[in-house]
């Protein structure tokens, strides 16, 4: 049978299912901690210097914190290593990101993700641990190097184990999963304040869902797509099992004729994302959809205050964007296509009325309730992104997909800032910027094919010949058919 029927007969999302795949959203708030920790442990207070004897300088604080920054004493002269210990953080997340990917396409999800959950947790102790600053800044860069390639196989483990019926679903507990872990770490940093008593325990719950992973199997859509027909098998009457199905005479059609135990040798790799003329477009859309995630954020306005309180904020206000997410992008008059483009384009739209609401209007339409809403339309994007991505990629290089595109982001995120020294030209030129940014991710998005009913393709001979578009739709047509057929039973 086809591996969508084989889900169809396991259970799409069934008790065991469930379980992976809350282990699995659940690191997404051990990961949102690790990637929001420097902005609690490098926080640097108001202080005061006194000359002393020679050309001594003494130091007084003014706040009582413990951080970094009053520990080794990152002020003045050496106030940029605070800055430069995060920025290696999301260097090597970019570097996570694109390195990864290709990886777990190549070898496998599970030993990829443990691996590096792994490594993650004990870079994590290194940084709590640390006994000087450039252990603890080096210690950064391999944290984040594990975070930004573990947490693209996350996301994709929680989409393979269940059948695309759910993937938008499990897509967006994933993404929702990062935001209240964000949240809940502003909550432990004001209960925590010693920056090292604060990274340990931010650190340990890695340990936890290191060990709930362990016993995770493999991805039964990779095996298939490698030519592991047997194996996949073998995970799914597993996965029956467990959910209380009967599935011992399960079979799965071999892949494009390959023998059983053999490789699909598909030349896969991010090289295949340029070469490849249907992933070529695709990428080259998703790329900029991605890069001008971090500019209309910027551009939606920063919250301010107590650091505790704006942490929390942070997460929880992309919340309420979820739900809108599940619901439109699951409507076949929406889908995922029109529903990432309208809020790209209502995000670069909610930047525009930014710049041409007066400040001192009311608390109904004011720049504060604009930039809300522009937050809440960029993370609705972003989210939908994030699954339309994982579908319109097969799963042979899946992973190499989302790792080049989620390395646009941070190509974004280090563009976004030069865009208000645009002010310079003119007050409202960043905002222009940041509107014609999303109206125009929004329209390229519109090039992009809809996913939603469609099955999902498994190997790069599904893309782009008549004969393999004819397989594809006669998936469709066979999973259709055998869900009127259980329905009816």
């Amino acid at each position: 049978m086809d591996l969508e029927a084989a889900f169809q007969a396991v259970g799409e999302f069934g008790p065991y299912q469930q379980r992976a795949v809350a282990v699995l959203v659940l690191t997404q708030v051990y990961m949102a901690c690790q990637s929001m920790l420097m902005v609690l442990v490098g926080y640097t207070p108001q202080y005061r210097t006194e000359q002393q004897e020679g050309s001594a300088l003494s130091i007084t604080f003014t706040e009582d914190v413990d951080s970094i920054a009053t520990e080794w004493l990152l002020v003045k002269q050496q106030a940029y290593k605070v800055g430069l210990a995060g920025s290696l953080f999301f260097a090597g997340l970019l570097v996570g990101n694109v390195v990864f990917g290709p990886l777990s396409d190549r070898i496998g999800r599970r030993p990829v993700y443990l691996t590096g959950l792994f490594l993650e947790v004990v870079f994590g102790y290194v940084s709590a641990l640390a006994p000087s600053y450039e252990v603890f800044a080096a210690s950064r860069l391999l944290v984040g190097l594990m975070n930004g390639g573990i947490g693209l196989v996350c996301f994709v483990l929680t989409q393979e184990y269940v059948g695309k019926s759910y993937w938008a679903m499990t897509g967006t507990l994933t993404s929702m999963a990062f935001a209240v872990g964000i949240a809940l770490f502003g909550a432990l940093g004001y209960v925590i304040q010693p920056w090292r008593s604060l990274a340990t325990a931010a650190n340990s719950s890695g340990v936890l869902f290191f060990l709930l992973s362990v016993s995770l199997p493999e991805s039964p859509r990779w095996l298939y797509s490698q030519g592991h027909t047997q194996r996949a098998e073998e995970v799914l009457r597993y996965m029956a099992l467990r959910n209380g199905n009967g599935a011992a005479d399960l079979l799965l059609r071999r892949v494009g004729g390959a023998h059983v135990g053999t490789r699909v040798r598909s030349s896969s790799g991010v090289l295949q994302l340029v070469l490849h003329p249907v992933l070529r477009l695709r990428t080259m859309v998703l790329m900029y959809v991605c890069l001008v995630y971090y500019g209309l954020t910027l551009g939606a306005g920063d919250t301010a205050g107590n650091r505790f309180v704006s942490v929390a904020l942070y997460g929880l206000v992309e919340l309420p964007a979820y739900p809108l997410c599940i619901y439109f992008i699951n409507k076949h008059w929406a889908g995922r296509r029109k529903s990432m483009a309208s809020f790209l384009c209502l995000a670069g739209s909610a930047c525009l009325c930014t710049m041409l609401v007066p400040e001192n209007t009311g608390a109904l339409l004011s720049v504060t309730s604009l930039a809300l809403v522009g937050k809440l339309m960029v993370s609705a994007a972003f989210n939908i992104a994030y699954v339309y991505t994982s579908e319109l990629y097969p799963t042979v290089i899946r992973n190499a997909g989302l790792g080049v595109c989620s390395m646009s982001c941070r190509v974004g995120g280090i563009l976004a800032p030069f865009v208000p020294s645009m002010r310079a030209l003119h007050a409202s030129m960043p905002f222009a910027v940041f509107c014609l940014s999303g109206l125009s991710a929004g329209g390229l998005g519109l090039l992009l094919p809809e996913t939603l009913n469609s099955p999902a393709a498994e190997t790069l001979d599904e893309l782009g010949s008549p004969r393999r578009s004819r397989t594809l739709e006669s998936k469709a047509l066979l999973y259709k058919d055998e869900t009127w057929e259980s329905n009816s039973l």
